[in-house]
């Protein structure tokens, strides 16, 4: 089992599966209402990571949406509350809807979102938030948030976006809030590759049977230096970094595992030791 018995119970608007041995797949699960997040899916969300990171086997993350939506934002029932919070729960609440977005980012593991229909405002910071975008050819992307009133700058879109597609491509997007199909968008960098609607979970579950065919500290450590990396002063400050994950990757029966299987023509054994 991924999760323990007590995640499982404290998740209703999310659904987490192994359809491949080590790939976790979360579903979000609310397609009457195109997998709208609602106040509580932002903390269910970052629980769920937070014990997929605790699971050693996990060794990749899909995330995808029930039905013919990947998420359509927040829950308009939700966003309706806004105005009436105060200031200060109005802070509280915010940087646990970011937290929730920003744990796929954190997490170790890397992340592939199979974004299928709308992707919009924090459903768009959520497809962001993945390392490899994946979109049907029905995916539609937009920073909704300017649309209703509020900053374009929401859980970490502006410093997501920005890194993607480049900083003026970002600020069309962030300051126009108009769509962006899955051809555009895909144009522009901002998704990896589209697919049919009814081949994109395989074929994202194909890349990350891909990556979890490497071994489990390469592929931490490649997350870690291209987030890293990408914000580095200079190339001396990268080299660092890139030097030192060398180094403890070569100390491991994994790498000489992984040799070994090369030299062999094999499927590598790893232990992640």
């Amino acid at each position: 089992m991924l999760l323990s018995q007590t995640v499982l119970d404290s998740v209703t608007t999310l659904v987490v599966e192994e359809p491949r041995p080590g790939i976790a797949l979360i579903t979000l699960d609310r397609p009457k209402q195109l997998n709208a997040l609602t106040f509580a899916s932002f903390g269910e969300l970052r629980r769920v990571v937070e014990a997929l990171e605790a699971h050693a086997a996990t060794r990749v993350i899909v995330v995808t949406g029930r039905g013919r939506g990947f998420c359509s934002g927040l829950d308009l029932g939700d966003a309706a509350k806004l105005a009436d919070m105060s200031v200060n729960q109005m802070l509280a609440e915010q940087k646990t809807w970011a937290d929730g977005i920003a744990s796929l980012r954190l997490t170790s593991i890397p992340v592939i979102a199979a974004v299928n229909g709308p992707a919009a405002g924090a459903g768009f910071g959520l497809a962001l938030a993945a390392d490899i975008r994946l979109a049907a050819r029905s995916a539609r992307f937009n920073a909704a948030f300017v649309r209703i009133g509020l900053s374009g700058g929401d859980v970490g879109v502006s410093w997501m976006l920005p890194r993607i597609v480049g900083l003026a491509r970002a600020a069309e997007i962030m300051l126009t809030g108009r769509p962006y199909d899955a051809d555009e968008s895909a144009r522009i960098g901002l998704v990896n590759a589209v697919h049919d609607d009814d081949e994109l979970l395989d074929a994202a579950l194909d890349l990350a049977t891909m990556i979890a065919g490497n071994s489990p500290l390469g592929m931490r450590l490649t997350k870690q230096v291209l987030q890293t990396n990408v914000d580095a002063p200079s190339l001396p400050a990268a080299l660092e970094l890139e030097n030192r994950n060398q180094v403890l990757a070569s100390r491991t029966e994994d790498m000489s595992e992984a040799l070994a299987a090369f030299l062999e023509r094999r499927v590598p054994r790893f232990n992640d030791r």
